[in-house]
């Protein structure tokens, strides 16, 4: 190591601290490598309980050279996304939040919502955290603005679909309506979701002045409805600072090492959603270091920066953070510590709220749950984290097994694996449930969680044994829980235990047991249903890997193509009116003819 330490150029860059699978433990930056990954080797160092216990796992290191700070700063966050090494601080956050997409730079616009943003010149708005509001937006703009909401191109005229029947869409795909009066529809739409109240309302009132004068007045009530409407929406929606536009608050509380983070989505100055995070082992690292990983992480998602951020302290490396937060918005993103005005109310509202959301996850209970488990499991340990092994099958057939991650008092989907059985033919399940322990220490190392669950009895109990031995497994623990009657056996009793008595404890291992039931059977019929529909599919002349492709995609199972039209299919790229009605008529049955 000291030899290798040697080599290490003076630059900037990331390094990666190893254990002895080579998997990483730890990522970190440095504007000099060679003096960072020496502070940590040398005998007179002085490291906190964290970093000491880390350096006891260390075996190897790795690390990559950067031509600057900002590309150190990209590199850590796209490898701690990756690895999510265990002395990092994570954000277990699975989610990539909504946004609703404006689709501007098509010739017939549409809105749709979803998770990930494009440099694509279309307007995105968002996020919306929880997704509730985006939803009841999105129902009042298909009621009161009559844009599109379909997916297909409309590169050449199709028939009209049911929804132009049921007066919620003009039809542009068969040019019932031009050009020009479309586009006012989607410019509409883009004053509403703006939040631009007095212009979008002059608008109509001014459209609807116009259809009066021409006396066509159901044009004219439709207005006046939609009017209406949008002054009682915005008269619920929640005002919390007219006078700013696009801001993020991040507020945070910290108690014995322990932080909560509150953060208010506020666009156009009305609040469209909150977030919290709540991350342990924190004591060691200074509250500069911790609003900069906490930044660094959560803008590295599928997240559009907003104009600006606030927060209680200047974070470490606020220069090389604006950059990249600025190349990921396309302009400027301002980080403010407010010292008065309402940023500062802001900024105490969002904290107040995470003080109480750390006071909440404090007070749930599930220490005391945990506590219940290692004494009525008879474990060494109380189980901080808790995994879940369940295989399915049908005959034999698509064999799959599934691994689920429980900690902190909820699921962390990050975590999750999908596993095809690769070395078991026909039915047996012992033999499948060690494969997928085995495979389950392998993939996850030094990350696997205090105890295991094996969906099953006795038997399956002692196949998963068998493969913690074969790997030398000490650490974590294994439990089997079976069904009816709800029950668990352990290595340490020879009798097993009733999970029928609904205390917290017993509620919690059949949670976490149907979660991985539950995991591994969606997989198994994911699987399943997509071999019988591309087995169906191959069937029809003319259709390939990628218009199969392309059918999964827009329809999503072999019932939504059943129930397609002619045209609908005729309209996905690729397909044309021959193809539909040849794919319709392998499905359906060769006699079928549309009406």
């Amino acid at each position: 190591m000291i030899e290798k330490l040697s080599l290490i150029p003076p630059r900037p860059g990331v390094y990666l601290l190893k254990g002895a699978k080579e998997n990483v433990l730890y990522v970190g930056k440095a504007k000099n490598l060679c003096s960072r990954l020496r502070s940590y080797f040398q005998k007179s160092a002085v490291l906190d309980a964290r970093k000491t216990s880390m350096m006891r796992n260390v075996k190897d290191i790795s690390y990559v050279v950067t031509n600057n700070e900002l590309e150190a700063l990209v590199l850590e966050a796209n490898l701690i996304k990756q690895y999510k090494p265990r002395f990092n601080i994570i954000l277990r956050d699975d989610k990539n939040y909504p946004y609703l997409k404006l689709t501007v730079k098509e010739e017939w616009p549409r809105l749709e919502v979803v998770r990930r943003i494009k440099k694509d010149g279309s307007l995105y708005f968002g996020p919306y955290v929880p997704a509730g509001s985006m939803w009841e937006a999105l129902v009042f703009i298909r009621r009161n603005f009559y844009i599109r909401p379909c997916r297909y191109l409309l590169d050449k005229p199709m028939r009209p679909c049911i929804q132009h029947q049921m007066d919620k869409c003009p039809a542009p795909c068969a040019r019932l309506i031009n050009k020009t009066d479309y586009m006012r529809i989607v410019e509409d739409v883009r004053l509403f979701l703006q939040g631009e109240k007095k212009g979008l309302i002059a608008e109509l009132e001014k459209r609807m002045k116009k259809f009066s004068e021409e006396l066509k007045f159901e044009d004219a009530a439709k207005i006046r409805d939609s009017i209406n409407s949008l002054k009682h929406i915005w008269e619920s929606q929640k005002i919390i600072a007219p006078e700013l536009d696009d801001i993020d608050v991040i507020g945070s509380y910290k108690e014995d090492g322990e932080v909560s983070f509150q953060i208010f989505f506020i666009r156009n100055g009305v609040m469209i959603g909150a977030r919290d995070f709540f991350i342990k082992d924190t004591g060691y690292i200074s509250q500069k270091e911790l609003f900069h990983n906490f930044i660094e992480q959560f803008y590295s998602k599928e997240i559009m920066p907003p104009d600006e951020i606030l927060i209680r302290q200047r974070p470490e490396g606020i220069s090389a953070l604006k950059v990249w937060l600025k190349e990921k918005k396309g302009k400027n993103v301002k980080i403010i510590m407010p010292s008065d005005g309402k940023r500062l109310d802001l900024l105490r509202m969002a904290e107040e709220n995470a003080k109480e959301r750390f006071s909440n996850k404090i007070h749930t209970g599930t220490d005391d749950i945990l506590k219940s488990l290692k004494e009525r499991l008879v474990l060494k340990n109380i189980p901080q984290s808790i995994g879940a092994i369940d295989v399915s099958t049908i005959a034999g057939s698509e064999s799959v097994g599934a691994f689920v991650y429980w900690s902190e008092g909820d699921f962390k989907k990050d975590m999750y694996r999908q596993m095809r059985i690769k070395t078991v033919s026909g039915i047996d399940d012992y033999a499948m449930i060690r494969e997928i322990a085995g495979r389950v220490i392998k993939n996850l190392g030094d990350e696997l969680p205090s105890l295991i669950l094996i969906d099953g009895g006795k038997g399956q109990l002692e196949a998963a044994k068998k493969a913690f031995d074969e790997y030398g497994i000490k650490d974590t623990e294994i439990t089997s829980v079976a069904k009816n009657p709800d029950r668990a056996f352990t290595l340490q009793l020879k009798s097993p235990i009733d999970l029928e008595d609904k205390s917290l404890s017993s509620i919690l291992l059949k949670k976490i047991r149907d979660e991985a039931h539950r995991f591994a059977i969606n997989f198994h019929r994911k699987l399943r249903d997509k071999r019988l529909m591309e087995s169906q599919l191959e069937k029809t002349q003319g259709i390939g890997k990628k218009r199969r492709l392309a059918l999964l995609r827009h329809f999503g199972s072999i019932e939504g193509i059943r129930k397609a039209n002619i045209e609908e299919i005729a309209g996905i790229k690729g397909f044309n009116r021959k193809i539909a009605e040849r794919l319709l008529a392998e499905i359906r049955g060769k006699s079928w003819v549309e009406n």
